[in-house]
Order: C-alpha cells, then structure tokens, then sequence
C-alpha cells in the first residue's frame, strides 16, 4: 500500500477492510518519512506495532 492511500484510510470516516499477514487491522497513524504505519489487529487493540506500508492489503 502506498503512504497516499494508507493515510486517507487513516482519515476516512468510513472503516475500510486492510489486513497485515492476512489480519485484519486498524492503522492508526502513517509516518511517510520511513514508510510505515502504526497499526494494531482489530481484535487486540493492545498489540499496537509499526510495520512496513509494503505490508498492508486493502481488501
């Protein structure tokens, strides 16, 4: 997923289907600079981490 795309989930009212390793996700935050996203699994908000937006599917 690019960084455009991923901070315009980010910014959507609407809650958009993204998974990361087939997981689906919630991102909260997108750092352009590096490349990634902060993001936790919609089932385990606890699990926050940041990862690559090479990662992150749109469904």
């Amino acid at each position: 997923m690019n960084s455009q795309r991923a901070k315009e989930i980010v910014e959507s009212p609407d809650m958009k289907k993204v998974t990361y390793n087939g997981v689906p996700i919630y991102i909260q935050h997108v750092n352009e600079e590096n490349g990634t996203a902060r993001i936790y699994p919609l089932d385990e908000p606890e699990q926050e981490h940041e990862v690559q937006l090479t990662n992150l599917k749109e469904d």
